[in-house]
């Protein structure tokens, strides 16, 4: 895996919000039962390896993933490794139509609520929207929407004891697109998220 600095890209949120995130990370939610989601435990972040730490990010990914019912098409973004801080990214393949995206925003943060996780910044912008949230033990978790609406997860760990990261172990539901870059703009069609008639 390739080492860099963490570097993030945000949309345009209050700086109050930003600077409460810990680690490199900035994360997402909605408020609802404190508990963490199966097959994450949750640990002191500090008695992580970077291994460890990018195993529960991949956790954290996958239950967000679970979540979005109906099920959408994903695959593996740009993950990386930091001095001491790993970054998991997921991108979404299916199309997610405008009538759809705020249900689609509204699964997701109200997962993240379930889960524990505290909102520390959200974005409405109508185009580009974005969800921020955070972990108790310091994991950031965002989900911003790009062009042609893909929706684009990531989660940025805090920073742990420095060891050797290897890829996700969790393979995609779709395509991989392995070492392709850039990843294609959603290209899978779904009879929910895709319609063009707002969710009942």
């Amino acid at each position: 895996m390739k080492l860099r600095s963490c570097r993030i890209s945000l949309p345009v949120v209050t700086v109050a919000a930003l600077l409460t995130v810990g680690g490199c990370g900035v994360g997402v939610g909605e408020k609802a039962d404190k508990q963490q989601p199966a097959g994450v435990p949750l640990a002191p972040a500090t008695n992580l390896t970077m291994q460890e730490a990018a195993e529960r990010a991949d956790a954290m990914l996958d239950a967000t993933m679970s979540a979005i019912r109906p099920e959408v098409q994903w695959a593996h973004g740009y993950n990386s490794a930091g001095s001491c801080d790993v970054t998991r990214h997921r991108v979404v393949m299916t199309i997610i139509s405008k009538e759809r995206l705020g249900s689609f925003l509204g699964i997701v943060q109200r997962s993240w609520e379930k889960s524990g996780y505290e909102i520390k910044a959200v974005n409405k912008d109508k185009e580009f929207p974005a969800l921020y949230a955070q972990s108790k033990d310091g994991f950031g978790i965002d989900l911003t929407i790009g062009a042609k609406r893909q929706a684009s997860f990531r989660v940025s760990t805090p920073c742990v004891k420095k060891s050797e990261v290897s890829d996700p172990t969790t393979s995609p539901n779709g395509p991989s697109y392995k070492n392709v870059d850039p990843i294609p703009r959603p290209n899978v069609r779904s009879e929910f998220w895709s319609s063009d008639k707002p969710a009942k």
